[in-house]
């Protein structure tokens, strides 16, 4: 019944996703392609923190990291756009594959403190390797692929990639090697006795979750035709993590709804103040306070008192 449920709810969001751009104005459609972007890259840094309970502050440099390939192929080397998209995923794949091996042998707040010293290189190298980067100028003028300039068919291209993505997340959460990654949030020492090779199975857990964050990256990219240092800075980080909190950590889903609520109060919020931070803020204070799971996962916890409630005699 259960199963029954979510599978018509998500049939129902799907059409309503698809159709979006029949029923939206140009400005609403591009938001919620970043909404669809983003929520996809705090699902990434989310398969870590919430799966298996290591938390990075490195995914910033990772996503930013495959838009800085794609720019510079594209503009400087004149690489095809699709081959180059291609080629962003790999450079962000790898770079994750780099970032695990280095920080899957500490745990707390040694891996947060890691990951973000890396990603702070990464944010070195793009503030002054200048002839590559661009330095604080970035690189502007990156044509999307063939096919995708107008703004519905690009939305369209954004959300069967991200769905094909996240899908394959989720199957990679729910199979064996999710589970041996919830084993290890619960316990890594368990996990050793009972044989398994825990420093492995986190980098593989880390480059798959760059690998969805290089995705990200590169319609990130494709979306803002520009990028800069701020791109893979530490406040690109925290905000996919701050939209995994929101959305409630460990239910993958939640990064969508914290990124559609964050993108939301930053547009529509600063039109009619400039300290539309204060309410983001307040939020996140609220939230902590009154909603820990996160509004999917308290949405979730209601859920399921009411159904008891209403099976109660």
């Amino acid at each position: 019944m259960k199963s029954r449920y979510l599978m018509t709810l998500g049939l129902v969001l799907l059409l309503v996703l698809v159709f979006a751009p029949f029923w939206l104005a140009s400005y609403p459609q591009t938001l919620l392609t970043e909404i669809l972007i983003f929520g996809l890259f705090a699902a990434s840094i989310d398969l870590l923190a919430g799966v298996a309970g290591r938390t990075s502050l490195g995914h910033g440099a990772i996503f930013g990291t495959a838009a800085y390939v794609v720019a510079w192929l594209q503009n400087s080397a004149g690489v095809d756009p699709w081959a180059a998209a291609v080629l962003g995923v790999l450079a962000a794949t790898l770079l994750a594959l780099v970032f695990g091996l280095l920080a899957v042998r500490t745990e707390g707040v040694y891996f947060l403190l890691l990951t973000l010293a890396l990603g702070m290189v990464i944010w070195g190298v793009a503030y002054r390797w200048v002839s590559v980067t661009g330095a604080e100028s970035g690189i502007r003028g990156i044509a999307r692929p063939q096919g995708l300039a107008d703004g519905a068919t690009f939305y369209w291209f954004v959300l069967a990639v991200v769905a094909v993505t996240f899908l394959g997340l989720r199957g990679l959460v729910n199979s064996q090697f999710g589970l041996a990654l919830r084993g290890i949030k619960q316990s890594s020492t368990r996990m050793r006795t009972l044989g398994y090779n825990v420093p492995l199975t986190l980098a593989v857990a880390f480059t798959a979750s760059g690998f969805v964050a290089g995705v990200a990256g590169v319609l990130g990219v494709y979306l803002n035709s520009f990028v800069s240092p701020s791109s893979v800075a530490l406040a690109q980080s925290t905000k996919g993590l701050l939209m995994a909190i929101l959305g409630g950590v460990g239910t993958l889903w939640g990064g969508f709804v914290g990124a559609g609520v964050m993108i939301a109060l930053e547009n529509f919020v600063s039109f009619y103040t400039e300290r539309w931070a204060l309410f983001l803020g307040a939020l996140f204070v609220l939230t902590m306070l009154y909603a820990p799971l996160g509004l999917l996962g308290t949405a979730r916890q209601f859920w399921e008192r009411f159904k008891h409630g209403t099976k109660a005699p």
